[in-house]
Order: C-alpha cells, then structure tokens, then sequence
C-alpha cells in the first residue's frame, strides 16, 4: 500500500481491490466519440431559437399585462417577474432528470417539444380562443414553456460544451472562448426578436407574433435532430443529490471522530479511477485534496467497522474524490447567492425599464413609433460589443500582465459585472428623476397617458451598461457553474446559474412588494409621472453596493478546483500558493 501525503496530514492509503464496487469507477459518464465545433453548431442553433422565442415573448410580457389584460403596472411587474422566476427555477428539475434519467441529449429533445407545445397554446389564445377565456389560456400556455424551459436551459449549453476536451491548457482556452461565442449567439437570436417580433406585436397583432415563434423552434428541432451523428454524448451516472447525501452522512456518522488519533490516521482513497473506453481526458482527471470545510473530510476515514466489510458502504465510507465533489458544489453556493441582486438589476429591463419608455417621445421619422421594448435590442448590441472587444481585445492584453489563460479569472469578471450594475442603477435613478422632473414642468403630472416631452434616447444610457454587465457577469457564472461543478453535475450546475436569474426575479418581485407597502404605494404608482420609481432605484443601487462588499469577501476565500496535484482546472500550473484568490490564485485556503 503507498502512502501519500494529505492537506491535513492524515495518511491515505490506496486500496484499489479492498471495495471493487466504488462509484466512480463504475458510475463516470461514458461519452460517446464525435463532438467538436462541427456538432456544437447545430446545437448553437436550436438554443438561438429557443432564447428568440422566449426574449421575443418576455421583453413586451409587462405590456400585454396592461394593455391586454388591464393589469396595474405593480402587479404586471410581479407577474412578469414570477412566471421569469418559475422558467429560471424549472431548470434545476430538468437538469436533475437530465443528469440522473435521460440525458442531455433526450432531455433536450423533449423539452423542445414542450416548449414547441406551450408557444402553440399561447397562439392559441390570441387568435382562436374568446375573451372569456383568453386569460386562463395564455397562463397556460406561459407556464408550459416554463416547463420546456426547465428541460432546456440546462442542457444546451451544457451538451454543447461537452463537445469539447479540457484536458489541455489549449483545450480550455478553446473552451472558455466558446463561453463567449455561445453568448454572442444568444444575443444575437434575442436582439433580432426585440427589432423584430416586438413590432409584430405593437403593429400587428400578437397572435402572428406568437405563430412566428413557433416556427422559429419547430424549425430549430429539425435542425438539431439533423446533427445527431455527429453528437458526443454521455450517459447519464444516476441521481447526483444521492452521492452528495452519501458523502454528508458518512460525515456526520463520524462527526466525533478525532482524526488526530492513531486509529483514525487512515483515510480511503482509490488509485484505480475509471477509464472506460471512449471517454474523453477531462474524465481522467483526479481531484486534488483541499483543506476547506474539512469537517466533510471524516466521511473519508476508515474505522475497524469499515475495515471489516467486504463491500464498502457508501453511507458510512466516501472516497477522497467523491468528497471534493461535494466541496466544489459547497463552494459555490455562497457565490451563488452574492449574484442574487445582479439579477434583480436585470430584472427592471424588461419591467420599468418598458414602462419608462412608453411615456416618452418615440418618433424616428415621420411615420414610425419605436416599441418601448424594442430598446432592450441595445442591451443585445452592446453585450456583443463588449464581448467581442473582451475575447479579442481585452483577454490577449490582459494574459500579457497576469499569465492567466483567460486574462483575468472568472470571479473577477463576474465581479466587474456586480460592479457595473450598480451603475446602471445609478443613471437610471438619475433619469428617472429627470423625465418626472420635465413631466412636472409641462403640465403633466396628472396625465399619466400623455407623453412626456423627452426623448427615449435618453435611456439608451441604463440599456447599455446594462449590457456590458451582463456580459462580465452571466458569462462569466455560465464559465464557473460548468467548470467548477463535478462532472456528473454539469447539467445541474447550468441549472444553478439560471436559477440565480429566478430567484432575482422572485426577489424583485418581493423587494417591489415591500416598497409599495414602506411608500403606501406612491412610489410605484400607476402613474408613472406621479410616481417615485428613481427612489426605487436608488434603494436597488444601494442594496447592490452593499451585495458586491459581500461577493469580494466571499470571491477572495474560493478555492477553485485543483486535479492532478496542483494543477487548476480554472488556472495554470503551479504552486498552490500562487493559486487562491480574487486576484487569480487558487489555494487551498479557507473562507
């Protein structure tokens, strides 16, 4: 038996033969050949459809509400922001079913044709079903998206970068430069919807608008499925929640445990890792031991009990590896939560954002009222501005300082997002108080129909910053859900950054809640030009200042993922103590 050293000098010794039945040997995915760009692509496509359908619905949803349904603007605003929670939480039970059933590939497969199903409903409900019932239909119809969503969002991104190999410094250079290639499409398919569907539905009518985005994703199904050879795909290793239940409960069978002690110096770990035929080399990666959240690590610990088993007991033993998992999933929790008020920010362009717009001049030319959501189309043309400039301009010169493959680490670009959408707050906040202020001057504070003599250029501002943070922040935690998640939890771990989407969402939802109750209403009013949206905005500047304090603390204790040794799967390598923090080092040191 060959005795290693470990973080917290407990001896591990190998056992390869002692438990044959260990679950990473015989649970890793198995992937299938094929991949590369040449399969990504087709599955690039179906996800731009997917993000055209539900951007070209959800950027006008708070004007269908009033104008349709006759919604007050408060509880339109909650209603867009619920049924966005609900898409953006559904996620988590798809990516379960995806990582445990199915797989992504017949995840994704049926959960387009959900969502197919749920567009074809709320077409419906424009163009066939009466008044009477119209309601009833389209919530329907929502809320069947809503679960093809669920199936969705975690698998695309997902399955296509598993198209890819991280087995090398290239490969992950190639890969973190797919993040932002895949956005770039993302925007692209949602910029052209805001231009595009959202004056179908101002000028035309919404049943057309509605049948367009049908066929925009029964065309995207075809086009996947006509890629399906060229596919690499894993099978799916069974519930991801048990093997971390597993690793908890071998824990905290053993909380008493003094580890210092001589019967307890011996800890479990297996040299025999699986190499089943076909697997890629990110699959051959061992996880390297850290000292955080130590506690966990007595679930590796063997005692006279486990030595007298012929079979190892997951629920009482875990291997060194499978308790790494379960820290890389810990570990971003914390993370997870710090980005909560980055989404209630985004949450305000497709809410008040809107509503602002709709009471301001909106002429271009003689003849042509611009949509008021149309202008979240410059949130699109700004994030694939700033990300283009960031993957060919800003990384090559930033690598040159730092040494960092990707010019800075991940946290630092999801913090420079934090950190921008304080901004957007702030000028909005400004804004605000300025058309309220030009609204008082004319005469027109009690006319909440009438438009205000200012131009709805001057919001351009707020869309645009809000586009440059959503370019450092969601890429940036698509990058760190895929990377630092274990392998088997991929899906899940797309699930988890979607979800931060909807959680902000119910979050916005509440916060609106509380100030209508705290302002008796006069600050979200009806009446725009009576109301006190910018103090609104202010309090959300002031809550975000105070959330990015947070995130720095939180960023500056994160240990990222470490295989092989030393060697990070987010960093180069080297030293561990060159390895830990915000300012691209990832160690071992503790929160």
């Amino acid at each position: 038996m060959e005795k290693q050293k470990s973080p917290s000098n407990v001896p591990i010794i190998n056992l390869p033969n002692k438990f044959p039945d260990h679950p990473t040997a015989s649970n890793t995915p198995t992937v299938r050949p094929g991949g590369g760009w040449k399969a990504a692509i087709f599955i690039i496509f179906v996800e731009v459809a997917e993000q055209f359908a539900s951007i070209g619905l959800s950027s006008n949803l708070i004007m269908y509400f009033t104008t349709v349904f006759h919604e007050p603007l408060g509880v339109a605003a909650k209603q867009v922001n619920n049924w966005v929670g609900v898409s953006a939480v559904f996620p988590l039970l798809g990516a379960f079913v995806a990582d445990s059933l199915l797989g992504r590939f017949k995840t994704i497969i049926i959960a387009s044709l959900i969502f197919f199903f749920g567009m074809v409903v709320l077409t419906v409900s424009a163009t066939v079903v009466g008044d009477d019932h119209r309601k009833a239909v389209f919530f329907l119809g929502l809320y069947i998206l809503s679960v093809g969503q669920g199936g969705h969002r975690p698998c695309v991104q997902t399955f296509a970068a598993d198209q890819f190999e991280e087995g090398t410094p290239e490969e992950r250079k190639k890969k973190s430069s797919f993040f932002n290639w895949w956005y770039v499409g993302l925007v692209g398919g949602s910029t052209f919807a805001v231009f595009v569907v959202i004056y179908v539905q101002d000028n035309i009518g919404w049943g057309l608008s509605f049948g367009i985005l049908a066929g925009v994703l029964a065309a995207a199904i075809v086009l996947f499925l006509a890629g399906v050879k060229k596919y690499r795909r894993q099978v799916p290793v069974g519930s991801p929640l048990t093997r971390i239940a597993q690793v908890v409960v071998a824990a905290a069978r053993k909380w008493g445990v003094d580890e210092t002690r001589h019967e307890w110096r011996v800890c479990y770990e297996e040299d025999n890792h699986a190499k089943n035929e076909g697997e890629g080399q990110h699959n051959l990666m061992t996880l390297a031991r850290t000292n955080q959240f130590r506690i966990l690590d007595k679930a590796t610990l063997i005692d006279k009990e486990d030595e007298a088993r012929k079979k190892r007991d997951p629920w009482r033993l875990s291997t060194v590896g499978e308790v790494e998992e379960v820290k890389l999933v810990v570990r971003l929790i914390p993370v997870w939560v710090s980005c909560l008020m980055f989404a209630v920010v985004q949450a305000q362009i497709h809410t008040f954002f809107t509503k602002q717009g709709s009471t301001m001049l909106r002429s271009v030319g003689p003849h042509f009222q611009l949509p008021p959501a149309s202008l979240q189309g410059v949130v699109g043309l700004t994030i694939l501005l700033t990300v283009l400039f960031y993957d060919r301009v800003f990384v090559p010169a930033a690598r040159n300082f730092t040494g960092h493959h990707s010019g800075i680490t991940v946290l630092q670009r999801i913090g420079m997002g934090l950190f921008i959408s304080i901004l957007t707050m702030g000028v909005s906040a400004l804004v605000e108080a300025k058309r309220v202020t030009i609204a008082a001057e004319h005469g027109l504070s009690d006319t909440p129909k009438a438009t205000v003599p200012m131009t709805i250029w001057w919001l351009i501002p707020q869309y645009m910053l809000c586009g440059v943070s959503d370019a450092f922040a969601i890429v940036g935690l698509q990058e760190l859900f895929y990377d630092q998640m274990p392998q088997f939890m991929r899906s899940l771990g797309a699930a988890a950054y979607i979800s931060i989407i909807g959680v902000g969402n119910f979050l916005s939802s509440a916060i609106i809640s509380v100030v209508q109750a705290g302002s008796g209403g006069r600050w979200l009013d009806d009446n725009l030009n009576r109301s006190n949206l910018h103090y609104f905005y202010w309090v959300l500047a002031a809550l975000s200042a105070l959330n990015l304090c947070g995130y720095v603390w939180i960023a500056n204790g994160f240990v990222y993922k470490r295989v092989g040794g030393n060697r990070s799967i987010n960093g180069d390598d080297g030293d561990v103590k060159n390895s830990n923090n915000i300012n691209g080092c990832y160690g071992d040191d503790m929160i």
